[in-house]
């Protein structure tokens, strides 16, 4: 049996990819960006739905999970609300119209990892309380780091799963480290090197593999993005602005930002003793795309585009992992406990 899902809020189709390598099939997608339309029309052969609070739930197809990778909009502040109630104005509120309408079995939504500290926390509380009030009291919810998910790239972002017949377990998921960044990295291209005159590599006593996968070897000399570092503090990649650090192939990649539309993320190629550019291929590599994935954008829409995606690979193994722990088969359901407790056991962070 195929089950069906749908994709909102879909971007590059990061969910759409993960969840079809597992046999699911897509039967409705929406993104508000005309870019991204353009995107996901090339490679699925579909145009998303526009604005999501245009959508009719009642006009759509059944699905039995909904994916999402819903934006961190700004949320009540009053406090004389709670739940469902407290979504209003929000895009989270039309994803909750769906749910409320639909009924799905599963609900996966992915966000930032400081989502879980917006708004003092408040912010994933009115999240869990809005899909407890619609029936969804089994929920677990874990930051996961793609760098666990065979990807070079030390990206961390909280993961929810909902349902109302069984808990997630986020445990029971696979975990494959990843090789090294210069596995990834493309033999020939049109590549940016920096003048090594640009740039200041530090001594081999200063650097050292984070315990995040990060080598962090030197940094640009331009003034601004040195601007307020302390002497004898420049082989901190801490006291740097991002574009102002340099990486080696031989760790991870920091996390693609969406910010950064000029793709100014450089890697030191020890075997070449040179500093590049990351390409927009190496950085659709990185999130687990596949190479003949279509990139019809300009540059800077599409280094924008994959620094809003999701990796492929983390959501192939949670896809995967929804379907082994049964969570889509009726017949396996759990005795309905205490509506107080939102979150299962499952649940790894603090509010």
């Amino acid at each position: 049996m195929k089950y069906k899902f749908i994709d909102l809020f879909c971007g590059l189709g990061g969910f759409r990819i993960g969840f079809e390598r597992n046999g699911y099939d897509c039967v409705f997608s929406s993104d508000f960006d005309k870019n991204i339309q353009l995107t996901y029309k090339e490679n699925f052969g579909e145009e998303p739905f526009g604005d999501i609070t245009k959508i009719d739930p009642k006009k759509m197809p059944d699905f039995d999970v909904l994916v999402g990778g819903f934006p961190c909009q700004p949320f009540s502040v009053s406090g004389k609300k709670k739940g469902f109630a407290d979504t209003r104005g929000t895009l989270f509120f039309d994803v909750c119209r769906i749910i409320k309408e639909k009924n799905p079995k599963v609900v996966l939504l992915e966000n930032v990892k400081h989502f879980i500290h917006h708004n003092s926390g408040r912010t994933i509380r009115v999240v869990l309380d809005s899909l407890q009030e619609l029936g969804y009291d089994k929920i677990s919810y874990k930051i996961l780091n793609l760098k666990d998910f065979a990807l070079p790239q030390n990206r961390e972002r909280i993961f929810i799963v909902a349902s109302k017949s069984k808990s997630f377990d986020f445990d029971q998921m696979k975990l494959t480290k990843s090789k090294p960044l210069a596995s990834f990295l493309d033999k020939e291209g049109d590549f940016e090197y920096l003048e090594k005159s640009s740039y200041t590599m530090l001594e081999d006593k200063h650097i050292v593999l984070q315990p995040s996968g990060l080598k962090f070897v030197g940094y640009r000399n331009k003034r601004g993005f040195r601007y307020g570092i302390r002497p004898n503090t420049e082989h901190l990649n801490r006291v740097h602005r991002q574009p102002n650090r340099i990486y080696s192939v031989e760790g991870y990649h920091p996390t693609i930002p969406s910010q950064e539309t000029s793709g100014r993320f450089f890697i030191y190629i020890p075997k070449e003793d040179r500093v590049r550019k990351l390409t927009i291929n190496e950085c659709f590599k990185i999130m687990g795309f596949d190479e003949d994935y279509k990139k019809v954008s300009t540059p800077g829409q599409l280094y924008k585009q994959i620094g809003n995606s999701v990796g492929t690979t983390v959501v192939s193994e949670l896809a995967r992992q929804i379907l082994n722990q049964g969570m889509l088969n009726e017949s396996q359901r759990e005795i309905k406990r205490d509506s107080s407790k939102v979150v299962n056991k499952q649940t790894q962070l603090a509010l």
